[in-house]
């Protein structure tokens, strides 16, 4: 079955209000993971045209790469390396205005300048992560924290 993305402009805060109910309405009636993880990875990236999108699985003492949108990624990240191994570690989100500035950086993109990385919780235990890089600087504020968040809660992984 063939699905439309309604993209709409507006504020951030009225983009995300609107895809967030197509993201739920679409993993909604799938149940494979890989499958909802590939369609909010395109979605997010169709809505906002951020440089990279996409998604680190935890498997047993990595986070191994996903379902994305964008250039060529890091296939395996360290626990505690890196913004998505860090957010992993601690458990929560991580919003980098200068990825130049995070120590321990791992520069997959040279492109890369700025950056938010979501955990995927399931019970008291992170699963996954979601990864959104921008080529900007001080892309990302707490409007999309606030609304990432949201969306990490819909998936079931």
């Amino acid at each position: 079955m063939a699905e439309d993305l309604n993209v709409i402009t507006g504020t951030k805060t009225e983009q995300y209000e609107a895809l967030l109910p197509q993201i739920e309405a679409i993993i909604s009636t799938e149940t494979d993971v890989i499958a909802n993880l590939a369609n909010i990875a395109a979605m997010l990236k169709t809505q906002f045209n951020w440089w990279w999108v996409g998604f680190y699985l935890v498997k047993q003492d990595e986070l191994v790469l996903g379902p994305f949108q964008g250039p060529l990624a890091c296939t395996r990240i360290r626990k505690g390396k890196g913004v998505c191994g860090a957010s992993w570690e601690k458990a929560e989100t991580i919003v980098v205005p200068d990825v130049e500035q995070f120590p321990g950086h791992i520069a997959c993109s040279s492109l890369s300048r700025s950056e938010i990385v979501v955990p995927v919780v399931k019970g008291s235990e992170v699963v996954a992560v979601l990864d959104v890089d921008s080529e900007l600087l001080n892309h990302f504020d707490d409007t999309d924290k606030l609304y990432l968040e949201r969306l990490v809660r819909l998936i079931s992984i």
